[in-house]
């Protein structure tokens, strides 16, 4: 690291020699302008369109990252660099690096990760397709503030400043598009200092297609949001299906229900049945991904979650289990016995085919539970390293 420099302006860079000159001479400009002691980086990922011989001939440093992808790139580009700020975007001249002063002065005021806003600094006609405009980029937003209570307004935006100790202490994992969701997400509950600045957006100089691809990465960002929420992924639609299938199940238990014209009968307990089924491993699914994520460092560890996933022992939800399947195996086995008094013809729907259906929803969640409680404690098992047999120290003279 050299500590005189305080800017690295990183780019990554994949067949970008259309417009990758003209964005370092932009990037060098500023620097220049402002007086700041800094490099233009290019995480380059496999060009062979000769843009490493144009970057090295405008004066950027190049760092080759062999693992495809933009997340890869980055991440790469990131642990190069030597500045004590990073401000990143991409190199195809629809940002505008000659005018970074936004990032520096929020950087310098203590914000350790500084967003460009698009749609607060203004889009140029042509420069993002209309569903990303208006359905992708909105509703990706959308779903990161409400997940994670972040206030980013443009979750998306490649054009961003970071102190790069702080980003490095985020441990980013992804190779791809997600990178930048990852980013954000990880900031926000890290309780990083974050900013918004607005920026503008101009059409891509490029003449071939641009590396995204709407759907597939559109995909990426949003599985990338659900699987580091557990909560709205399995927990919150767990209980809503639980205590639905609980409060339809206990209105049916007795008989049918008439609303008017409608009746209600065996056939809607036995969804309510299922409800509780697919609730209640849902709930189950929480707990195990919020304990594996908590544990490798996936999401930051949580006080409130950590006390809860304490309570929940391995005996104490075995405990609960037993008593589900025993109380399922006891209706069954009455069920079985009405059966077989009906010479295992047609059972009651009335009577005995509801509490048939109540003992297997008991015994089916107390099983799901079971098995969910030992996954639970396989996570949660310490890791260390430790040897089963030391080699015996070397005897000294006196001992020998």
């Amino acid at each position: 690291m050299a500590d005189d420099v305080e800017l690295t302006i990183l780019m990554p860079c994949l067949n970008e020699a259309e417009t990758l000159a003209t964005c370092i001479g932009k990037a060098n400009a500023f620097l220049a302008r402002t007086g700041i002691r800094g490099e233009v980086v290019i995480a380059d990922n496999g060009s062979t369109d000769g843009s490493r011989d144009i970057a090295l001939a405008n004066g950027a440093r190049v760092v080759p990252v062999a693992q495809r992808g933009y997340g890869a790139a980055l991440g790469t580009g990131i642990e190069a660099a030597r500045g004590r700020y990073v401000i990143m975007g991409d190199a195809d001249d629809s940002y505008d690096f000659a005018n970074l002063d936004a990032f520096v002065t929020q950087l310098r005021d203590g914000a350790d990760l500084v967003m460009g806003n698009r749609f607060a600094g203004g889009i140029a006609p042509g420069a993002m397709p209309w569903h990303h405009r208006y359905i992708g980029n909105p509703v990706l937003s959308a779903i990161g503030r409400r997940f994670f209570h972040t206030p980013i307004g443009d979750f998306h935006c490649g054009l961003r400043g970071f102190s790069r100790a702080a980003v490095l202490g985020l441990k980013l994992r992804t190779t791809g598009m997600e990178f930048a969701s990852e980013m954000v997400v990880k900031a926000t509950l890290a309780h990083l200092d974050i900013s918004e600045v607005p920026t503008t957006l101009s059409r891509d100089g490029r003449s071939r297609p641009p590396h995204l691809r709407s759907f597939r990465d559109g995909w990426r960002h949003l599985r990338f949001l659900l699987l580091f929420s557990p909560r709205w992924l399995f927990l919150y639609p767990g209980i809503a299906l639980l205590c639905m299938g609980l409060l339809v199940g206990a209105i049916l238990l007795p008989g049918p229900l008439h609303i008017g014209q409608v009746a209600l009968d065996i056939h809607t307990f036995l969804i309510a049945a299922l409800c509780v089924i697919v609730g209640a491993q849902s709930i189950a699914f929480a707990v195990i991904g919020r304990r594996f994520a908590s544990r490798y460092g996936f999401i930051p560890r949580s006080g409130t979650y950590d006390r809860i996933l304490e309570a929940l022992t391995l005996e104490r939800i075995l405990a609960i289990a037993i008593v589900l399947m025993l109380v399922g195996l006891v209706v069954l086995l009455w069920g079985f016995g009405q059966w077989a008094e009906r010479g295992f013809g047609r059972l009651n729907p009335n009577s005995t085919l509801r509490a048939m259906i109540l003992a297997m929803t008991a015994l089916v969640t107390g099983f799901q539970l079971m098995m969910s409680g030992f996954m639970s404690s396989m996570i949660n098992i310490p890791i260390y390293e430790r040897r089963v047999a030391d080699p015996a120290p070397p005897l000294h003279s006196d001992q020998a």
